[in-house]
């Protein structure tokens, strides 16, 4: 695995990706070659054509990472690809047409256009059935020997076998039995890649000598919850330590990073209010037309260092829709919610006021979302580390809302919790591009909130 805008990418996810634009590319080339009546090269070479090409080798990558083809390579329905190819190929229609208005000498020839479109989707359709079925598994696949047998192992043992794009194979299994041959013997039978140690008791019984021979010959080796965060994206509470955050010297909240986001909240909150105002007009109104009550609703919530703060979205439930129920979480399909509240929240329209919270300085753009005080003080109370997510600004996105659906359960939030802390371990500029992005996506995709 590959770390890339802060997250850890697969390397059979960039092999796919690299070998699709050199597809991409090829297949504008060859379309040049077959209709154009005079010398192609001339094209290519001299009248930018190249260049022309690469431009839409950049839309067909990003349209097809935008419909998750670079999030579920596994192919699991031929129907639904070659759906997926087809809006994404009407999408580079739109975008080249976009790019010839905005600079007419970037537009390509509708020939070429046609011809190069038609044989990248069906190529990339073919290439992704062979990918699948036979490379995926096999590519940059690193070779795991789990030393031990927590519940932490066995967890991360499932997700492996049921997500193969994330390029790992567990090849050998030592249990913690003293009995069993040593363990330098095991790894020169099976010979891993990394050693996961992921012993449930380890007082006594950490083959310590091994271990250290083991890693002076050259393999990899490195506790069960190192290799946990890198392929699921989050940290395990279960098996969390204070001191893998204490010596831990990428942990994210540091001055210049901290400097840096904010700069970068007040310059995305100051276009985001100036591009977006219309649409809050509009919703403004829809929410005064709809129901009975105040535009904005008002709540206190937890901010940074625990500090309360007065969060503003648009009203999407019915007025005092928590007077006989008091404050209860938020469900998915929960009935408070008005119609037009129902439309704000799946295109989350409701949470644009939320860009005066960040030009207060209450908020960040990105971050853990922000927690009503009834609720901190008895979840701070039973989950561990629950605290630690106010070491930064809460967020109108993150990376748990990407990741994962409502915390609707004690098991939901302690989920979430985890995505939380793995964003505030990682949290760079980057990551936080990467998360806007894919917030983004969510919102064109009508996906909701989560």
């Amino acid at each position: 695995m590959r770390r890339l805008f802060g997250v850890f990418v697969p390397v059979s996810v960039l092999l796919l990706l690299l070998s699709e634009a050199l597809l991409i590319v090829a297949c504008f080339v060859s379309a040049a070659y077959l209709t154009l009546p005079a010398d192609p090269s001339v094209f290519l070479l001299y009248d930018n054509g190249l260049s022309r090409i690469l431009l839409l080798t950049v839309f067909v990558l990003f349209l097809l990472d935008f419909n998750d083809l670079y999030s579920e390579i596994r192919v699991s329905s031929r129907v639904v690809l070659a759906q997926r190819l087809c809006v994404v190929m009407g999408g580079v229609f739109l975008l080249q047409a976009l790019a010839s208005y905005v600079r007419p000498g970037v537009r390509m020839p509708i020939r070429i256009m046609l011809l190069g479109s038609a044989l990248a989707a069906l190529l990339i359709y073919c290439w992704r059935l062979i990918y699948s079925r036979y490379v995926l598994g096999e590519v940059g696949a690193q070779r795991l020997l789990v030393v031990g047998s927590s519940p932490l192992a066995a967890e991360m043992a499932d997700y492996i076998g049921a997500h193969p794009e994330v390029g790992m194979r567990i090849v050998g299994h030592v249990a913690e039995n003293p009995a069993l041959p040593s363990l330098c013997q095991v790894a020169e039978t099976v010979k891993p890649d990394r050693i996961i140690v992921a012993l449930s008791e380890r007082r006594c019984r950490t083959p310590l000598e091994d271990l250290l021979e083991l890693r002076y010959r050259g393999y990899l080796v490195e506790e069960v919850s190192t290799t946990y965060e890198a392929v699921c994206g989050r940290v395990c509470t279960k098996e969390l330590y204070p001191s893998q955050f204490i010596f831990c010297a990428q942990l994210g909240p540091r001055s210049s990073n901290l400097l840096l986001q904010t700069l970068f909240n007040l310059s995305v909150a100051v276009v985001g209010i100036l591009v977006t105002w219309p649409l809050m007009l509009l919703s403004a109104i829809a929410v005064r037309l709809s129901s009975t009550g105040p535009i904005l609703y008002r709540q206190v919530r937890v901010g940074l260092e625990g500090v309360p703060f007065t969060l503003y979205k648009f009203r999407s439930m019915y007025a005092d829709a928590e007077a006989r129920t008091g404050a209860v979480w938020a469900t998915r399909n929960d009935p408070r919610v008005t119609p037009v509240g129902r439309f704000l929240r799946k295109h989350r329209l409701d949470e644009l006021p939320q860009l005066f919270n960040v030009l207060r300085g209450h908020m960040s753009i990105v971050g853990p979302r922000p927690e009503r005080p009834e609720f901190v003080q008895e979840l701070c109370e039973q989950i561990p580390y629950y605290p630690q997510r106010h070491s930064v600004r809460p967020g109108i996105t993150g990376w748990a809302q990407i990741n994962y659906k409502y915390a609707e359960t004690f098991e939901d939030t302690v989920a979430k919790l985890e995505y939380d802390l793995f964003y505030i371990k990682n949290m760079s500029l980057s990551l936080d591009l990467y998360i806007i992005f894919q917030t983004v996506k969510a919102m064109l995709l009508t996906r909701g909130a989560q």
